[in-house]
Order: C-alpha cells, then sequence, then structure tokens
C-alpha cells in the first residue's frame, strides 16, 4: 500500500514540475502550449503503461491450508463439495458434476455445517473463506 502511495506522491510531484517548467519556458516564448501539453500527454502515457503491465503480473497464489482441512475431519469428498459450494453451485449442479446423488451432496452440506460450526451455507462459506480452506481464488 505504502508503495502505491510513494508512486503516486512522486507522480503528481513529477507533473507539477513539468507544469512548472513549461509556465516557464512558456512565458520566455521558448516553448510553446503544444509541447507543454505533449510533455502532459507522454508522462500519463508512460503511466497507464506502467499500471497496465503493473495490472498483468502474475500474483502469488495462496494454497489452502490442508493442515487445518485435516484438523477438522473433513474428507476430500466433502472438500470436493465444499469447493462446490463456493462457486455457487446448486445441489442438483454438485451432484452432477461429481457422479453423486443430490442426497448425498445434501449429506455432505450437512456434515460440513456441523464440523465448521454453521447453521447457513452462507456462514459455511464464510467459515471456509476465513480458515483459508479455499484456494486464494475463492477469496
Amino acid at each position: 500500500m505504502w508503495r502505491i502511495i510513494w508512486v503516486f506522491s512522486a507522480l503528481i510531484v513529477a507533473v507539477w514540475l513539468l507544469i512548472r517548467i513549461g509556465q516557464f519556458g512558456y512565458y520566455r516564448g521558448s516553448l510553446t502550449l503544444e509541447w507543454l501539453l505533449g510533455g502532459l500527454a507522454l508522462v500519463f502515457l508512460l503511466l497507464g503503461i506502467g499500471l497496465h503491465r503493473w495490472s498483468l503480473r502474475p500474483k502469488a497464489v495462496q494454497a489452502p491450508d490442508r493442515r487445518k482441512v485435516e484438523q477438522l475431519g473433513l474428507t476430500p469428498r466433502e472438500y470436493e463439495v465444499l469447493t462446490a459450494l463456493c462457486e455457487g453451485l446448486s445441489n442438483r449442479e454438485i451432484a452432477s458434476r461429481l457422479f453423486i446423488t443430490e442426497s448425498t451432496v445434501k449429506t455432505h452440506v450437512s456434515n460440513l455445517l456441523l464440523k465448521l460450526d454453521v447453521s447457513r451455507r452462507t456462514q459455511l462459506i464464510g467459515r471456509a473463506k476465513a480458515l483459508h480452506l479455499l484456494p486464494e481464488a475463492f477469496e
């Protein structure tokens, strides 16, 4: 966060200096308004390119905490159901994806609710995110 603050502060100072130098050159008659605006446009073009490259860089993906999964006693199938729930799938969609029946999905969801000590599916997803049980893509 501080890095972003420093970058934008430096950018503001650079633009201010460019404007001041441009004003000085403009008043002396050695610099036209087109060159001043062209310099500002160049600064913002370089800023845009830099921000675009920064936004496209790969981010470190944090793996789920498998130790907590084991401590809670979640089975591999329950964990699959949990990740499918976090994708927003219904019981029918989870059942067709995992090749199990809807009643089996309901059983796994009930077990997850008990093991994570919550009463609703939304609370289940929130608790799983808080415990870092899910890949970072869900957080």
